[in-house]
């Protein structure tokens, strides 16, 4: 595989992600005033001021805090999205009871960071070519996913796929799904900042964090400056 730094002045970071039935309410949720870890409320009049992108590329405690790190990025949320069934639940979700994927919704500042550098991200923190699957992770829930909400996305999405294919960046064909957007559902509370809020889980501290960190190491210039050390 060759490096895409050469290709758009990035790095693709590895990956491996496995988060099904690894969490549990109890005693996994951090004190809910999160004393000094509290971050900002992000108000409804500020989240409807900004853009919206949707993602999927497996376990979403990983994928959310990895576009939590980014530049730009205001807030993300956890949730499923890509299938049919209606107000899905993460133990129907995890266990493959639904088409929904674990999805994350990002709201950005379009102004600070570009929807085409949030793709480089998106396709920068995962394995595109592994079908239903990221790292330990198995099932269709786990799949790769951009969504596009209208045509201008979706022409990002496919000439970004197109230059990493026509520069053989992989071995193998990316399989990410290029899908329409039509609903995110919110996943239960304790998933959101899961990360964050549960360091010492062991998936986190053995899957998830190191996953951010080889994000981090290969999109410096992507960071924000907290989130760089």
């Amino acid at each position: 595989m060759r490096n895409p730094f050469l290709v758009l002045t990035m790095v693709m970071g590895l990956l491996s992600t496995q988060c099904q039935s690894s969490g549990k309410k109890t005693n996994e949720i951090a004190d809910k005033s999160m004393n000094a870890m509290e971050k900002e409320v992000i108000s409804q009049q500020t989240l409807d001021s900004l853009e919206t992108a949707y993602f999927a590329s497996g376990c979403f405690w990983c994928v959310e805090a990895i576009f939590e790190s980014v530049k730009g990025v205001k807030e993300v949320y956890s949730g499923y999205s890509g299938g049919e069934e209606k107000n899905p639940t993460y133990e129907d979700v995890a266990y493959g009871r639904t088409g929904h994927a674990e999805a994350v919704e990002v709201y950005y500042d379009p102004e600070v960071i570009s929807y085409k550098q949030l793709v480089q991200v998106f396709f920068g923190s995962h394995d595109p070519t592994a079908l239903n699957r990221q790292g330990p992770d198995r099932g269709y829930q786990y799949r790769s996913v951009a969504f596009y909400k209208d045509a201008s996305e979706k022409k990002i999405i496919e000439d970004y796929v197109a230059l990493l294919t026509e520069k053989q960046v992989y071995d193998r064909p990316i399989v990410t799904q290029v899908s329409p957007f039509e609903k995110f559902y919110m996943a239960e509370e304790y998933h959101q900042d899961y990360e964050r809020r549960n360091p010492n889980n062991p998936y986190i501290k053995g899957v998830s964090i190191p996953r951010l960190n080889r994000f981090k190491a290969n999109f410096g210039s992507y960071l924000k400056d907290d989130a760089a050390h």
